[in-house]
């Protein structure tokens, strides 16, 4: 265990985090075909999109050779067994579940980590990777969902914590490599996003919207006063005509 996670290993460890981000959001993609009712091609389409996505948007925009899902004849496979599996396994009632919630958690985690170090790597800066890193883990759902016809789910209000958690994982990998600790930088980013994820669900920790953050003028903070002021005054005038009575 631990020559895998030896920092002369932390490529090949990145690989297989990847890849296992392509499978569970290749299963993901599977389950949102069956929910649209589409047929055999739908599924693959849709589940190869939602799994290889994000690291061709990541490779297109790094310009460091063809994207890594044509190169490692592993990815396309592996994605296709995501959504091939949706396709034999009606697996909507476990998309809720505990289970798949962990799973989905770590999946998050495992490509941004994936994302910043292959941007680092490829000897760009941290800005890039930290970008990147999100980008690799969202970019796939967010095509995937404007495939579907709807509104990619990172960008809806209300919705809990996605791609800012891949962004803080991103941003520990980052920061770890620079420290020249790569492969504590995978452990941490992976356990702290899968624990601020699994938070945000539990807990709905969500962005605030627009009106959330709308300034308030001064005559904003008086009009409010005076409703708050009103509104306790005629609780006071119910209670007092309750007691009379």
């Amino acid at each position: 265990m631990a020559d895998w996670l030896s920092p002369e290993s932390v490529s090949e460890v990145t690989r297989v985090l990847d890849l296992a981000g392509v499978f569970a959001n290749g299963l993901l993609g599977g389950v949102l075909a069956r929910g649209r009712k589409l047929d055999l091609l739908g599924f693959l389409l849709i589940g190869v999109v939602s799994g290889l996505g994000g690291g061709v948007i990541r490779d297109v925009l790094l310009q460091n050779g063809p994207p890594v899902a044509l190169t490692d004849y592993a990815y396309l496979p592996v994605a296709v067994a995501g959504s091939m599996l949706a396709f034999a396994i009606d697996l909507r009632r476990q998309v809720s579940g505990l289970v798949f919630n962990v799973l989905d958690a770590a999946v998050l985690s495992f490509w941004a980590v994936a994302g910043a170090q292959m941007t680092l790597a490829a000897g760009l800066g941290w800005l890039p990777a930290v970008l990147l890193g999100m980008t690799t883990a969202v970019g796939g759902g967010a095509v995937r969902d404007l495939l579907l016809g709807t509104t990619p789910g990172i960008l809806l209000n209300g919705s809990p914590l996605y791609a800012t958690v891949a962004l803080l994982v991103s941003g520990v990998m980052v920061i770890c490599t620079e420290l020249g600790a790569a492969t504590i930088g995978i452990v941490a980013g992976v356990g702290a996003g899968t624990l601020v994820r699994l938070t945000a669900l539990h807990r709905v920790w969500v962005l605030p919207g627009d009106r959330d953050w709308r300034p308030l003028s001064a005559l904003d903070r008086l009009r409010r006063r005076e409703d708050e002021v009103r509104r306790e005054d005629e609780v006071g005038r119910e209670d007092g005509g309750e007691t009379e009575a």
